[in-house]
Parts: C-alpha cells; sequence; structure tokens
C-alpha cells in the first residue's frame, strides 16, 4: 500500500485581520448603532405576537432614535 502524503493544508490558520488605521471615529460610532440597533431590535416596526403594548413608531420618530443613538455613541467613542 503507497503511503500518501498530504502536504497541503486545507484549512487555513486564523490569522488576525491587521487593524484598520483609517477608521474615523464616526466610523465607528456607525457600527456601534449598528450593532445596538440590530440587537436589541430598535427600528422595527411590528411587535411581537400577542403584545399590544406601544402602538409603533412613526418613521420620522424612528429615524430621531436613531439619531440620538449615533450621537451617544459618537460620545462613547470620543472618550
Amino acid at each position: 500500500m503507497a503511503k500518501i502524503g498530504y502536504c497541503i493544508d486545507y484549512m487555513t490558520d486564523d490569522k488576525e485581520a491587521p487593524p484598520r488605521t483609517g477608521a474615523s471615529k464616526d466610523e465607528v460610532a456607525l457600527e456601534l448603532m449598528r450593532f445596538i440597533s440590530t440587537t436589541t431590535g430598535m427600528g422595527k416596526t411590528s411587535s411581537g405576537a400577542g403584545f399590544g403594548g406601544k402602538s409603533p413608531k412613526t418613521p420620522e420618530e424612528q429615524v430621531d432614535t436613531l439619531l440620538q443613538l449615533f450621537e451617544k455613541c459618537r460620545e462613547a467613542v470620543g472618550k
């Protein structure tokens, strides 16, 4: 039986991505805002099944909420 040697590594080593040096504070704040809004469900208009708490916000109220969150994220990143 012939010995088969595999020289190719099919799984690449996990390497850390080089840090982004060009990311401005606003870009970092925007990414933070996106993370918070998606993980908390902020901006979604539908309520969960059987829950009829508050009425859905208008699009203008949603925009105001996201802008306020962005400003808070900018303050947090700037510290």
